[in-house]
């Protein structure tokens, strides 16, 4: 089995910083952040992580990684393709860890879909402010191929690397329909979430906030339906036994990216829904509505 070694690591966000904390003490790994310009210099005084400054190995070019992993925002992930690439040779395994069901596919048109992992994190709590980033719960990482039945070799290697990092990980027979469950989530939580300003307890504690999470997943799951990806009911309530884990006071990347007035992630979550909705017949009026009431308060916000 290959041994995977040097690490390059993009967008050292919320989630970024919490996972590369955990590789950056890894025996038998090589951590190298990505990062170029003024954001190799700000983060060459280090990042504070759980009241921790750590301080990583940040560098704008470098040589081939054995893997590559991409923790940005999906409006940044354009830029980070073209700013790892000096990272990715022909054997270099690709990693995205973004949200959504397209940044592989996205991914894969610079440097071909042969070493592309899917992947999602599941049940991480991570939260960045001023002060640094800060999280009670680092969850766990579902990757591998589309189909790991039997897990291929490379998924192997990089399951290993992570449990040396004491990174949870789990390899889905099916990561097509993890990808899928993970876009429902998101299209739930992060959504209500940004609508409400609420934190994940209010979704366990609110019954009207839960409904209306729920609705924004009933429609991922009919969609799923007419893409053969066949989500069930059931799915939704794996949700609520995953935020029962979580710090009540634990917020959602998008209520995060919404009080700090950065972009958010909406046209990857109802965007998305809306298109494949008129794609598939679909109706999405719930999406429909919480796409113009988080564009509405984004534009808003740029106005004060």
């Amino acid at each position: 089995m290959r041994t995977i070694r040097r690490v390059a690591l993009i967008g050292l966000g919320a989630i970024g910083s919490a996972y590369a904390q955990r590789l950056n003490s890894a025996q038998g790994a090589e951590l190298t952040v990505v990062a170029g310009g003024t954001r190799k210099a700000r983060l060459g005084n280090g990042v504070k992580i759980n009241g921790e400054r750590v301080f990583f190995s940040v560098a704008e070019e470098g040589p081939p990684a054995d893997l590559v992993l991409f923790c940005t925002k999906y409006h940044q992930l354009d830029q980070a393709i073209r700013d790892v690439k000096s990272f990715v040779g022909p054997d270099t395994l690709l990693l995205s860890l973004l949200n959504g069901i397209s940044g592989e596919s996205r991914i894969g048109k610079t440097y071909g879909m042969d070493n592309i992992l899917y992947g999602r994190c599941v049940g991480i709590d991570a939260v960045r402010d001023e002060t640094g980033v800060r999280f009670s719960s680092v969850g766990h990482i579902q990757f591998g191929r589309l189909k790991n039945d039997p897990v291929p070799p490379e998924v192997r290697a990089v399951a290993a690397l992570f449990g040396a990092a004491g990174i949870p990980s789990e390899v889905p027979a099916d990561m097509r329909r993890a990808i899928w469950w993970k876009f429902m989530v998101n299209v739930g939580v992060n959504q209500a979430s940004a609508v409400l300003g609420a934190p994940y307890g209010v979704f366990m504690d609110v019954p009207e906030a839960h409904k209306l999470m729920r609705s924004a997943m009933e429609e991922v799951v009919a969609l799923s339906k007419a893409a053969g990806v066949n989500l069930v009911p059931g799915d939704m309530d794996e949700l609520d036994r995953v935020l029962s884990g979580l710090s009540k006071n634990g917020k959602t990347s998008m209520l995060q990216d919404m009080e700090a007035g950065r972009k958010t992630e909406v046209e990857l979550f109802s965007g998305a829904v809306m298109e494949l909705g008129g794609e598939y017949g679909v109706p999405t009026p719930v999406n429909e509505m919480l796409h113009r009431i988080i564009v509405a308060k984004e534009k808003a916000a740029r106005l004060g």
